[in-house]
């Protein structure tokens, strides 16, 4: 009976092991309809959140440079060459953490990518850990490009409005591909918290973040897209 409970476990840790790498397989040729962030906003809507979301799929070919360096440069300007966790921002945090849940962000576009596609909101260190295997398989299997084209596609930049797609139509009544180096910083600086901030009109914070954001993108230049790939 014991060792048959054994075997049992085994396949049940083992299916759960291999779950993540057939989501992400699934996931270099697939454009997801739906996501896990987006499935928990819908059955456990916030305050704000809109009876219908906004969200149009788009390549990242059609999504303005300004756009994707904006993103880097205010996200994870360490994206092109981190392996999908960045060491120094972990340390940092487990500096400052109780033994509960995980004090504050500083994760990844990789790392954001993984939790808003793949998981729900939470805070506690078994989701930091599941969004960290997603995330290594991720890096494994697709390219830099794949997880900020996806990153850009599914990321809520105001209630119920997902993807820079729908961003860039509502505030600025243009298609991605048109976004100006000062439209994409804006849009970039409301990242971190997207319900209590929008790209326009600009208060004085996000005009003021946005500057900063700009000032990152001229020190990385247009450059750090090219070493990105192709999705």
């Amino acid at each position: 009976m014991l060792s048959r409970l054994k075997r049992l476990l085994l396949r049940l840790i083992l299916i759960l092991l291999l779950i993540p790498p057939v989501l992400v397989a699934g996931g270099w040729v697939i454009d997801p309809p739906v996501w896990g962030w987006q499935i928990h906003r819908t059955l456990f809507p916030p305050k704000d959140y809109p009876s219908r979301a906004a969200h149009d799929w788009v390549p990242l070919s059609q999504i303005s440079p300004n756009m994707q360096l904006a993103v880097i440069a205010s996200e994870d300007q360490h994206f092109p060459t981190h392996h999908g966790v960045d060491i120094n921002a972990v340390l940092t945090i487990l500096k400052q953490t109780g033994t509960d849940a995980p004090a504050r962000g500083g994760s990844t576009i990789s790392q954001q990518t993984a939790k808003n596609l793949f998981l729900f909101p939470s805070r506690t260190f078994l989701r930091k850990g599941v969004e960290l295997y997603f995330t290594l398989w991720m890096e494994l299997l697709w390219s830099k490009a794949r997880i900020l084209e996806m990153y850009l596609n599914i990321v809520e930049f105001g209630p119920g409005l997902y993807g820079v797609e729908a961003a860039s139509q509502t505030y600025f009544g243009i298609p991605a591909k048109r976004l100006s180096a000062q439209q994409a910083a804006q849009l970039a600086a409301v990242l971190p918290n997207p319900y209590r901030m929008q790209p326009a009109p600009m208060t004085s914070y996000i005009r003021q973040r946005a500057r900063w954001i700009r000032q990152q993108m001229r020190q990385l230049s247009l450059q750090t897209i090219k070493q990105l790939g192709t999705p």
